[in-house]
């Protein structure tokens, strides 16, 4: 056995391991990287990337398909799906050299690649080497979870990770799921000429909010996607054309060429032997408020330490651990702040508490202010009217916004910073916008916010008033 001694070991090379190898090697720190899989981990290869690339494609498809309102003459796309994956490999294969071995080794960092188990508290085991580190960080990430639905296990079927292999479209594709992945990619696969039923045991985007949640179903269901919610998948089996079948609990059942399980995810724990290493987990690694685990040695960021399941979430993470491994300064990871987004057309965006979440935490004490993108007047030339922005308010400051729209990824970033800094929703108001952008609708909701204040006030009146007659 070959023994390395260092002051960082990071385990996973996925968005939150790269960014704790990479800061901390551009900070003096000693460091050595284990990955047994693929550099990049699951949002370059399997997950964010991919998934963001086909969903370009079938937008481009889509646009075809409603141009009249623009006095463009609509056709239906002749789709070459296995051009469009194509297109999905190019891009990442393009992003691949920003996270690969060679970048990294540039940077000073020893590259393991080999999976690892730890030995004890201080030791990991890669393959022929025994590292001993100061510091450990697991950031392995997380992967598909696969139900125990009897038959699953004797047909065919995909996930994230193996679906981007495929050339030839699917006929019908059935997607177990109605949470972010599964609609993603079935409108993609919509778009892109597949029939496409989606079943969920709940409610589809149950844990979103509703009125935008409700906005994104319908746009699906508007362009052919069969949803069928509150229908827990019961059984899978072969159908006799060497298709798949799935059957409900209510007895409905559904066949189509291909099946896609996207029910969620889960933390990438196994083999790692984190008893050895006094590392306690219950499916996911405990961690305090610094990421730490009950080894006080090895901190847990991403997935694996089961939070929000979002690569920047891993990113910001990362932050964290760095300036307590090597600065020795306290650090704290808060959620309150973090968005993510949905990016489905239209997109589903959500920074910090939804409109349930915020009256279980606050009562009454909270007012709620509504902009639909019909009052944005970029949104109307570009014909994008259908959305929703909702902010939450508590004492003047917003603790929570939920948008259902056009680039309402894009719009979150605005409520990430007013809540992570703690402004007012005076800050927002006294923003001054591009025109015409979306990006106005942040500042409308504002001046919503305070038009009852100003224009609905007999004191405000009265003071206007008194000005005016003072005033030569």
């Amino acid at each position: 056995m070959a023994r390395i001694n260092t002051d960082v070991c990071v385990i996973g090379a996925g968005a939150g391991g790269l960014s704790v190898a990479a800061g901390a090697a551009q900070m003096g720190a000693r460091v050595v990287l284990v990955e047994g899989g693929r550099m990049g981990g699951d949002c370059l290869n399997y997950g964010c990337v991919p998934s963001k690339a086909l969903l370009a494609a079938a937008k481009h498809a889509q646009a075809m398909r409603e141009g009249a309102r623009f006095g463009i003459t609509p056709v239906e796309p002749e789709v070459d799906y296995a051009a469009a994956m194509e297109h999905v490999a190019r891009t990442i294969a393009a992003i691949a050299p920003h996270d690969s071995q060679e970048r990294f080794e540039g940077l000073g960092v020893k590259v393991i690649r080999e999976w690892g188990r730890f030995l004890s508290p201080r030791e990991l085991q890669a393959g022929p080497h025994v590292i001993r580190a100061r510091r450990f960080v697991i950031a392995t990430g997380s992967s598909p979870l696969i139900p125990p639905i009897p038959g699953l296990d004797g047909v065919p079927y995909l996930t994230n990770e193996t679906l981007f292999d495929l050339r030839e479209r699917p006929r019908h594709l059935i997607v177990i799921g109605g949470g972010p992945i599964g609609l993603e990619m079935a409108q993609a696969h919509r778009r892109l000429g597949a029939a496409v039923t989606v079943i969920e045991g709940m409610k589809a985007l149950g844990r979103e909010d509703p009125e935008c949640g409700a906005i994104v179903l319908d746009r699906l269901r508007r362009e052919g996607v069969e949803i069928a919610e509150h229908i827990p998948a019961e059984a899978v089996r072969l159908t006799e054309d060497g298709g798949v079948e799935v059957i409900g609990a209510d007895g409905r059942r559904f066949a189509g060429s291909h099946l896609l399980v996207a029910v969620g995810r889960k933390a990438n724990i196994e083999g790692l032997d984190l008893e050895r290493a006094g590392v306690a987990h219950d499916g996911v690694i405990r961690v305090d408020r610094g990421l730490r685990t009950t080894n006080r040695r090895i901190y847990a960021i991403g997935d694996v330490a089961g939070g929000p399941m979002f690569t920047h979430v891993a990113g910001y993470h990362a932050s964290v651990v760095i300036r307590s491994m090597l600065f020795a300064l306290p650090s704290r990871a808060r959620q309150e702040h973090l968005p993510w987004a949905i990016y489905t057309d239209p997109e589903l965006a959500q920074v910090g508490l939804a409109e349930a979440q915020a009256r279980a935490r606050h009562g009454d004490r909270i007012e709620v202010v509504r902009v639909s993108y019909a009052q944005n007047d970029r949104a109307m030339a570009e014909g994008r009217t259908e959305g929703l922005i909702k902010v939450v308010v508590h004492r003047g400051r917003p603790v929570g916004v939920s948008i259902a729209g056009a680039q309402a990824g894009e719009l979150a970033s605005l409520w990430a910073l007013a809540i992570a800094a703690r402004l007012r929703m005076s800050h927002v108001a006294g923003m001054v916008a591009p025109y015409p952008t979306t990006m106005e609708l942040g500042k409308r909701a504002a001046g919503a916010y305070f038009s009852p204040r100003l224009f609905d006030s007999s004191v405000v009146r009265r003071a206007v008033r008194l000005v005016q007659r003072l005033i030569p």
